[in-house]
C-alpha cells in the first residue's frame, strides 16, 4: 500500500479542529495571505499606497469633525496623534472582522474542489490586517518622533511592552467575531450587508474618537463590557502616555475575547461540515 499523510474522514463533533494539521498547512496560510494583497490592489493606480493615504484621510477628517467642530477632548495630546493612535488599532480590528466574515461566501468555489483545514482562510485574513497594522504603526511612530523633535514629551514607560499583547487580543477578538458571522452568513446572507453598518455602530460605541471620560460613572461598568473599549483606552495609554482607569476592566475584556473566540471556533467547526449544501 502507498503511504499517505492525510486521512480524510467524516467529522460530526462540535469541536473537530486539528491544531497540528493547521500548523502543517502554514504554507497555505502564507499563500492565501499573498493572494489577499495581490487581489486587493489589482487594477488600482496607487496600489499599496492606499495603506498610507486611507488612514491619513480618515484621521484628518476625525481631527476636523470631532476635534475642531465637535470639540471632543484629546486628553491633552495632539489631536492628530490621538486619532491616529485610535484609528490604527480600530482599523486592524475592522479589517480582521470584515475579511474573516467573508470566508465561506467568498471562497466557496475553492472549498468545494480541494481539501484543506477551513480555518486557514480566517487566519490568513488576520495576517492581512496585521500588515496594514504594521504600516500604520510605522506612521504613528514617525509622527511621534516629529512631535518629540519639536519638544513634546509623551511620558512613555515600560508599559509600552504591552503593545504586542493588546494587538494579539484585538486579532483574537476580530477572528472570533469574524468566524461567528462567517458561519451564520452561510444561511443568512443579510448579515453580509449588515457587517459594514454594524462595524460603524460598534466604532461609535467604542472610545475611538472620544475618551471614556464622557461616559457617566454609573454606566461605565456596562459600557466596558464592550471589549474594544478597554483595549483602545489601554493602547492609547501605553503609546501616548494618557492616564486611564480602563486597566481595571482589561481582565473583563480578555474574558469576553476568549468567550467570543471559543464560540466562534465551535460554531465554525460545526458549520464547515455542511456549508457547501447552503452556500
Amino acid at each position: 500500500m502507498e503511504h499517505y499523510t492525510t486521512h480524510i474522514k467524516s467529522k460530526n463533533g462540535w469541536f473537530d479542529i486539528n491544531l497540528r494539521e493547521l500548523y502543517q498547512y502554514r504554507d497555505l496560510v502564507w499563500l492565501f495571505f499573498k493572494r489577499n494583497y495581490s487581489t486587493r490592489y489589482k487594477q488600482t493606480i496607487l496600489g499599496p499606497m492606499w495603506l498610507i493615504f486611507n488612514p491619513l484621510i480618515t484621521v484628518s477628517l476625525y481631527a476636523l469633525i470631532f476635534g475642531r467642530l465637535a470639540g471632543l477632548s484629546a486628553s491633552g495630546v495632539p489631536q492628530f496623534l490621538f486619532y491616529l493612535c485610535s484609528n490604527t488599532l480600530w482599523a486592524f480590528f475592522a479589517t480582521c472582522l470584515t475579511e474573516t466574515s467573508n470566508t465561506f461566501t467568498a471562497n466557496a468555489a475553492i472549498m468545494g474542489k480541494v481539501y484543506f483545514p477551513r480555518l486557514v482562510m480566517p487566519m490568513s485574513s488576520v495576517l492581512t490586517g496585521m500588515l496594514d497594522l504594521l504600516i500604520q504603526l510605522a506612521m504613528l511612530v514617525l509622527a511621534m518622533v516629529g512631535y518629540c523633535i519639536v519638544g513634546y514629551n509623551f511620558g512613555i514607560n515600560l508599559s509600552i511592552l504591552l503593545v504586542p499583547v493588546l494587538i494579539l487580543q484585538v486579532g483574537l477578538l476580530g477572528l472570533g467575531c469574524g468566524i461567528i458571522i462567517a458561519s451564520l452568513t452561510t444561511k443568512y446572507r443579510d448579515l453580509v450587508i449588515l457587517v459594514g453598518f454594524g462595524i460603524q455602530l460598534w466604532m461609535y460605541a467604542t472610545p475611538v474618537v472620544y475618551t471614556t471620560g464622557i461616559i457617566p460613572q454609573k454606566y461605565l461598568g456596562l459600557y466596558m463590557l464592550n471589549p474594544m473599549a478597554s483595549i483602545i483606552e489601554c493602547f492609547r495609554s501605553v503609546i501616548l502616555g494618557i492616564p486611564t482607569n480602563a486597566w481595571q476592566y482589561w481582565g473583563i475584556s480578555w474574558i469576553v475575547t476568549f468567550v467570543v473566540l471559543f464560540i466562534g471556533v465551535i460554531l465554525f467547526s460545526k458549520i464547515e461540515k455542511t456549508f457547501m449544501d447552503t452556500v
